[in-house]
C-alpha cells in the first residue's frame, strides 16, 4: 500500500482528520474513533511501519515511552477507570485493519463487559518443545 493510501500516514500529513492527545518527534497518540471505551487512545508512529515486525528499533522505544505517559493520563483523567489493556494486532489474521503500526491503549473497569481470550493447557512436554523451536529461531 503506498504510504498516500495508509490512512495513519494521511493523519500524520494533516490530510486526514484526528483527534490529537499527545505527540513526541517520531510518535502520534490520538483518540480511536471507534473506543471500546471513552479515552481509547491509539499510539502511531509517523514513519510508516506495516506492522511492529518492520518498525524500527528506535521508533519502537519512543512508542513505549509515550504509550507509558498516555496510560497514565488516561487513568489520571478518567477515576472510573482501574487498568487498561494494551494491545496490537500484529498482521490481518490478528484483526490489524490499517497495515500501519498503532497500538491500542484501551482503559479499564470492572463492569466494562469486556472478557479477557481463553487459555489452555500444552500437553505434557509440549512447553518445552515449542519453546526450543522460538530459541532457535531468535536472532
Amino acid at each position: 500500500m503506498p504510504n498516500g493510501e495508509c490512512l495513519f500516514c494521511q493523519i500524520v500529513a494533516g490530510e486526514a482528520p484526528s483527534t490529537m492527545v499527545a505527540e513526541s518527534d517520531n510518535v502520534l497518540a490520538i483518540l480511536d474513533v471507534h473506543p471500546v471505551n471513552p479515552g481509547h487512545v491509539l499510539i502511531i508512529p509517523k514513519k510508516h511501519s506495516a506492522n511492529m515486525l518492520d518498525a524500527d528499533d528506535e521508533i519502537l522505544k519512543e512508542m513505549i515511552l509515550l504509550t507509558k505517559r498516555v496510560a497514565k493520563a488516561v487513568l489520571d483523567a478518567f477515576e472510573e477507570y482501574d487498568a487498561f489493556n494494551l494491545e496490537l494486532n500484529n498482521g490481518r489474521i490478528a484483526g490489524q485493519v490499517i497495515p500501519h503500526l498503532h497500538w491500542h491503549i484501551v482503559p479499564r473497569k470492572a463492569d466494562d463487559g469486556l472478557q479477557h481470550w481463553p487459555g489452555r493447557k500444552y500437553p505434557g512436554g509440549e512447553a518445552e518443545k515449542v519453546a526450543e523451536k522460538i530459541r532457535a529461531a531468535i536472532k
